[in-house]
């Protein structure tokens, strides 16, 4: 799980709450639950989102927030080494040597660039291939956290047509000074519900996603120019100090400067 996005929720949540019952107590917490309000909001911002997609595409966007709480590890450095080894070993023994390397690689998208290396694969059409996957996983990404970005437009939205509402049958009961105030709060509730609903959930689960989605087409970038400089036959050295211009400082330091996999390329 990942602890920030969990954190970060629970922190949201109790400050709203503190907030709420600060200086009133847990009593005023009755006067923020209103069914009629919440049916509004909550449900006309997920019914809209259901409209704007197709039933399984929908359900693939409510998934997403379990997506958006696992802590998903994605070491891009680890990756340039498991690709530095196949290049060393394609080096040494040859193209042909990758194809019962492949079978230890837990990435798919990796092995199957690797074996279509080994297939004697034109590089433009590997290129190709790869990049087109790598467009469809990004599509099928975008609509999962596509679904929260929408999702945070509909919430303030409905929640504003529940104030209206409320608003409404307000005006249409002017004759009773003292219902005003609770009508007027209870017509508040449904913009509290929908930016709620958009500022603590919708918003940072869509963001996180989205977070994950560079993350993960990073990685398939790194592997697309690793598979194409190795069947280009170029100097493993080479290959990893280009491939490592996409790390930050801090996941460069993983490789020891100079040491370690570059040493052994250079030697080979």
């Amino acid at each position: 799980m990942d602890l920030a996005t969990i954190i970060g929720l629970v922190l949201c949540f109790g400050f709203t709450m503190y907030g709420i019952i600060s200086g009133d107590g847990f009593g005023v917490i009755g006067r923020f639950i209103d069914p009629g309000s919440v049916a509004i909001t909550i449900g006309g911002a997920f019914s809209a989102c259901l409209t704007m997609n197709k039933m399984p595409d929908f359900v693939k966007g409510l998934k997403g927030f379990g997506l958006a709480l696992k802590d998903k590890k994605v070491d891009h450095a680890d990756t340039i080494k498991k690709i530095i080894e196949l290049s060393n070993l394609a080096r040494k023994e040859g193209l042909l040597a990758l194809e019962e390397a492949a079978e230890g690689l837990d990435d798919d998208f990796l092995k199957k660039g690797v074996l279509l290396i080994v297939d004697g694969t034109e590089p433009d059409l590997v290129r190709a291939i790869l990049e087109t996957e790598l467009a469809n996983l990004e599509a099928r990404h975008k609509k999962v956290y596509g679904f929260w970005e929408n999702l945070a437009g509909m919430g303030p939205a409905w929640g504003m047509i529940g104030t209206l509402i409320g608003l409404i049958k307000m005006l249409q009961n002017m004759s009773d000074p003292s219902a005003i105030g609770p009508a007027m709060a209870i017509a508040l509730i449904t913009t509290f519900y929908g930016s709620l609903l958009a500022n603590w959930l919708a918003t940072p689960v869509a963001i996180k996603l989205r977070a994950n989605n560079e993350i993960e087409v990073t990685l398939k970038e790194v592997m697309i120019e690793g598979l194409l400089s190795i069947q280009a036959g170029e100097n493993p050295r080479v290959i990893e100090e280009k491939l490592k211009s996409f790390l930050s400082p801090a996941e460069r330091s993983k490789f020891g400067g100079d040491d370690g996999t570059a040493e052994q390329a250079g030697e080979a």
